[in-house]
């Protein structure tokens, strides 16, 4: 009886991989920016973007993609995420250029999530 409890099949996790990636990357997973979108009512949405190193002015940058994109934008402060920049409408393509043009990221650390 003992060797079919041991041939019986334990519980299948299937993010256990996703998991184990998260943490296992830790500190790794800081080297990325994401540049979100969330869909609000209708044909509104909002674009975000977390993962920029603390020693940037978020208040700058968001000036600089204000004015570059003609769009509004604030500066939110989350718990989890620390500050986060909300842009209106689907700038996320726009966002990657500019943060690649000014110097302040690499192309292959943004990561561009939605749709």
């Amino acid at each position: 009886m003992s060797d079919l409890d041991h041939q019986l099949p334990s519980a299948f996790d299937p993010f256990a991989e996703a998991n184990a990636e998260d943490s296992s990357a830790g500190a790794g997973s800081k080297d990325y920016v994401h540049v979100r979108i969330q869909q609000r009512n209708g044909r509104k949405s909002l674009t975000t973007v977390q993962g920029l190193k603390k020693e940037y002015s978020y208040n700058k940058i968001l000036k600089d993609l204000k004015k570059e994109f003609c769009c509004n934008g604030t500066v939110v402060q989350d718990p989890e995420l620390g500050q986060v920049i909300q842009l209106q409408g689907d700038q996320r393509k726009n966002v990657a250029t500019f943060l690649v043009q000014a110097g302040i990221m690499k192309k292959d650390s943004i990561k561009i999530h939605g749709f």
